[in-house]
């Protein structure tokens, strides 16, 4: 597998960093995890055409995670693409039908299927011989982290979370995880991960991860990433990096 992260931001604006997405690059298909404002263009810096993306897995319907699915659906219809598979938690066939009731030119122009996840489920992708399956995360909405098990390698994808001792044991044995780290140290914070609270679940539960990459990160982390990678090691034995646009890495 290869990662490639598209955007390690939020909300808030950043220079060189847009919201929320990657992609898992699957048996060389390229599966797209969240879809944030501004990942439609990473997917082309990053390399990819967009419409070789068929498959879009969401975390959370928070905007900063899904703002550029549209987008994304549009620019391949231009392109003569329009089916599309949509994986997401509970109330995403909602979501995705209100969107498209604010734009009456594009109804009818899509194929877009969308399985709903409650947590504990295992599907695959059409033509991809991997395994992923989901579970419930810590947040102000229905969210889910994502297991990826293909080639022998597995990679957990949290998306917004607080850190959790059920998130943790998900990702037990893991090559990888990709945990959000949105504030710095000593950051009051809730529903969001800072170093401070990855320690101290770090202190009641081990992870069993070769390597954690953490992303998701807001403007008041700019000048603190040495600062959090030091806290971290402190209790981490595997390698920690903080992920940034366009970043690769192979599994």
């Amino acid at each position: 597998m290869k990662i490639t992260f598209l955007g390690t931001g939020v909300g808030i604006p950043q220079i060189g960093r847009v919201q929320s997405g990657l992609i898992m690059e699957m048996d060389g298909t390229p599966v797209l995890f969240d879809c944030g404002c501004g990942v439609l263009v990473r997917i082309v810096e990053a390399g990819y055409e967009h419409t070789d993306i068929g498959n879009i897995v969401l975390t959370h319907l928070h905007l900063d995670h899904v703002g550029d699915v549209l987008a994304l659906l549009k620019a391949n219809w231009l392109m003569g693409k329009t089916d599309m598979r949509i994986f997401g938690p509970q109330g995403t066939q909602e979501w995705f039908g209100k969107v498209m009731e604010t734009y009456d030119y594009l109804k009818g122009n899509f194929e877009v299927e969308i399985t709903e996840l409650a947590g504990g489920e295992t599907f695959t992708f059409q033509g991809i011989d991997c395994n992923i399956t989901c579970t419930p995360t810590i947040h102000s909405t229905t969210s889910l982290a994502y297991r990826v098990e293909c080639g022998g390698k597995s990679v957990v994808y949290t998306g917004d979370t607080e850190p959790s001792e059920s998130v943790f044991e998900f990702a037990r044995n893991a090559d990888i995880m990709i945990h959000e780290c949105s504030f710095p140290v000593n950051f009051e914070m809730t529903n969001h991960t800072t170093p401070d609270m990855f320690i101290e679940m770090l202190e009641q539960t081990q992870l069993h991860v070769k390597r954690l990459f953490f992303t998701h990160l807001y403007p008041h982390m700019k000048g603190h990433e040495k600062e959090t990678l030091d806290h971290i090691n402190q209790y981490f034995e595997g390698k920690v990096t903080i992920a940034s646009d366009l970043m690769e890495i192979e599994v």
